[in-house]
């Protein structure tokens, strides 16, 4: 249960992420336990700001001050602008789906996608969001991660870990995330669509604080090792120039881990 006032009204916010089509005053009551004037006053506040909005039939439904926001998103974010190019770039190199992708709390977030070809169809579009543990755009921000916080993700699901291939104990996990770390790049095929390979590269910020990948998705038939180790050069090529375009200036302290080349 969130703490203080501020933190329960932006719960109210959560609940569309389970259900988007709508709220009722009741249903929200039932959720979340708050006394009936001050869940009043949080969605008043909330719809005033245009962050939700009620319908007759639907009750409350995000607002379109989300759609306004997501715009701005689009056109000033930082990190999209600095991608947009290279990912362009990548595509027309090599046909395929390029993502842009972010971490965000226990998943990882797409926010922006460029393609090149409609040979093949991604189901991971803008504003999806995928688990950690599956898939190269998600795999690599893992390996990225300090390890306290993949110790604290794998004591609440090692079985998800199995599963995933990543390891059946605390000590095989962090193995397999060295790995992956010291390669600079992670590869899956079909572990989000089947038929399609996934190449990922991690992109950092302050700190050498891993905020996402880079990647591009192709079809798997006729690939060769070879080539995926081209095509990996130039997806960590291309997430090391988005990482430099969003580096603090002086650029001091930072690891030599993103211009490295890949591994095999």
């Amino acid at each position: 249960m969130p703490g203080n006032s501020l933190e329960r009204m932006v719960a109210l916010l959560d609940l569309f992420e389970e259900s988007p089509s709508g709220w009722t005053f009741e249903r929200i009551h039932a959720r979340l336990g708050y006394t009936r004037s001050t869940l009043y006053r949080y969605l008043k506040i909330l719809s005033d700001a245009e962050l939700l909005t009620s319908l007759p039939e639907a009750g409350y439904t995000l607002g379109p001050r989300i759609v306004e926001l997501d715009h701005e998103i689009r056109i000033h974010d930082p990190v999209i602008r600095a991608s947009r190019p290279v990912m362009r770039e990548l595509v027309e190199e090599i046909p395929g789906i390029a993502l842009l992708c972010r971490s965000y709390r226990d998943k990882v977030l797409c926010v922006h996608q460029e393609r090149s070809t409609t040979e093949i169809e991604s189901t991971y579009e803008r504003g999806r969001t995928m688990p950690l543990l599956r898939g190269a755009a998600s795999r690599i921000i893992l390996a990225n991660m300090p390890a306290r916080t993949v110790a604290a993700l794998y004591a609440r699901q090692p079985r998800e870990f199995a599963d995933a291939g990543l390891g059946e104990t605390p000590a095989k996990v962090q193995e397999t995330l060295k790995r992956i770390r010291k390669a600079g790049w992670d590869q899956t095929t079909g572990e989000v669509t089947q038929g399609i390979t996934g190449i990922a590269a991690p992109i950092f910020g302050e700190r050498d604080k891993v905020l996402g990948s880079l990647s591009i998705s192709f079809p798997a038939r006729n690939t060769n090792a070879k080539r995926v180790v081209a095509i990996a050069e130039r997806v960590v090529a291309c997430a090391a120039v988005v990482t430099r375009a969003i580096a603090r200036p002086a650029g001091a302290g930072r690891s030599n881990r993103r211009g490295q080349k890949p591994q095999v």
